[in-house]
């Protein structure tokens, strides 16, 4: 696979379960070395310099991680009380469109979401996953089918939101449902382990039968 990926665009990674698109995004983040190749950013090899590299970096994972704790401290995770800024907690729950779930709340941000986030719901608990990644106003945001767990409606409109980002950030998306990818301006297919064609949705829809048949499917 040899591709670029410009500043502040937003592409996306599709194709069948196993075609390799979380690697491509590990291999993206430095989470993996390849075994031949380099990944570059501003022509510079990420490896040996991860941990800078991965600072402008928020992850939106699949499966969240939530502790035993308030929604505020889920949110900032890791930051310390003391810095918390509750200003930007608010805003992050706004982009992930659960400001005004956490409103309704008797204890707001003060409320306990129990082991696992068990008092949440599977769309709740995403979200605050969103938000998490969203507080620390990142340069590249990646998201690995971060939205599967939300309904049609929740997810357009966070959709809606993330293109305020829209020239802003450099948003790399793994999509579970191509609907959510329509609007992008890079698509990646995979198949197989192997890059089979790049383009807008339309343009793959037109030139590419593998992708209008996943897309019909």
């Amino acid at each position: 696979i040899s591709l670029v990926i410009p500043k502040n665009c937003t592409v996306a990674f599709v194709g069948a379960s196993g075609a390799g698109k979380t690697t491509v995004v590990d291999l993206i983040i430095g989470l993996m070395q390849p075994t031949t190749g380099k990944v570059l950013v501003d022509d510079e090899d990420i490896h040996g310099k991860a941990d800078s590299w991965q600072r402008q970096i928020g992850y939106i994972p699949q499966n969240i991680f939530l502790s035993d704790g308030t929604i505020k401290n889920n949110i900032a995770l890791g930051i310390n009380e003391k810095s918390l800024d509750e200003e930007l907690v608010w805003r992050a729950l706004y982009l992930a469109q659960l400001d005004k779930f956490v409103k309704g709340l008797p204890d707001g941000l003060n409320t306990m979401v129990g082991e696992q986030g068990v008092r949440l719901s599977g769309g709740q608990r995403q979200r605050i996953g969103i938000a998490r990644a969203l507080y620390i106003d990142p340069q590249i945001l990646i998201m690995d089918e971060a939205t599967a767990a939300l309904d049609n409606e929740t997810e357009r409109a966070f959709m809606d939101a993330l293109e305020s980002f829209s020239g802003k950030k450099t948003i790399i998306l793994i999509a579970h449902r191509l609907t959510t990818v329509k609007n992008v301006d890079q698509i990646h297919f995979l198949q197989k382990n192997r890059l089979l064609d790049s383009g807008s949705y339309q343009t793959l829809m037109e030139n590419c039968a593998a992708f209008e048949k996943m897309a019909k499917t």
